[in-house]
């Protein structure tokens, strides 16, 4: 197939993963919403004013930018693993290999499905965040780039779970186990400044304190760690991601139920 058609098979891909996001939002827009609301409240108002400033902003701010990448990493993360899946599930992705579409062109239409649901939760979340405290964009490159790339970094990381998931509950197993204890763990409601040495230096083992730092640096001009090293980072592990969903999907052989 040439370029154009490949295009073509994009698009529908993309399309078919826009209107299931959009056609259940009382189940992927929604709660998010939600949840995050409830974090402002609780976390931001309740606890926030006692909790006093953080990094030179009110706490309010501070767990801002990290709450929005919570929101987009787990967004991102569920949407793939549970449309793919469900795709390998109801055996169409079958159809999917045999046919000429490109092995790219079916993963980037996934990961655009996993981009349009973490960036529109992003999004959702900080309008909702601009009713409780007041934002700026400091830098522009590093916001973007970082939820940007965090999001395909995370819908490849989907992608992957669900190649191996054999039933529906592997799915669960990495988001409940692995991504929610980093994500907390990960310098969303605290400054790694305030930790001790050891903990410090464990808090670095953590690949969501680069994520959600470099965030916080765009929007708040605050970050705990390296910035650039940070985004270098980022971008190396979705290129890994990226090679490895590849080669799962060319290989063809843990697609099959």
């Amino acid at each position: 197939m040439d370029f154009q058609h490949q295009l073509v098979a994009f698009n529908t891909l993309l399309v078919k993963e826009i209107r299931r996001i959009l056609r259940i939002w009382p189940q992927t827009l929604l709660p998010p919403a939600i949840t995050m609301s409830l974090y402002f409240i609780i976390f931001g108002k309740m606890i926030g004013a006692r909790v006093g400033d953080m990094g030179g902003v009110s706490y309010m701010q501070f767990i801002v930018p990290g709450l929005i990448m919570m929101s987009v990493i787990t967004n991102s993360y569920s949407n793939v693993v549970s449309s793919f899946f469900a795709t390998k599930f109801h055996g169409n992705i079958e159809e999917m290999l045999v046919s000429p579409i490109s092995k790219h062109t079916i993963l980037l239409g996934f990961i655009a499905g996993g981009l349009f649901r973490g960036l529109t939760i992003g999004a959702i979340v900080t309008v909702l965040a601009l009713f409780f405290t007041q934002l700026s964009l400091v830098h522009a490159f590093v916001t973007i780039f970082t939820v940007v790339m965090t999001s395909a970094l995370f819908s490849l990381g989907g992608m992957i779970n669900a190649v191996f998931a054999r039933s529906f509950d592997d799915i669960s197993i990495v988001p409940s186990f692995v991504l929610t204890p980093l994500t907390y763990l990960g310098g969303v409601f605290y400054s790694l400044k305030d930790l001790s040495g050891f903990w410090q230096n464990i808090s670095l083992l953590n690949p969501i304190v680069y994520m959600v730092n470099a965030f916080r640096y765009g929007i708040l001009g605050h970050s705990d760690v390296n910035v650039w090293a940070s985004l270098v980072a980022i971008g190396i592990f979705t290129a890994i991601f990226y090679g490895i969903a590849y080669y799962l999907l060319k290989d063809g052989s843990r697609v099959r139920l």
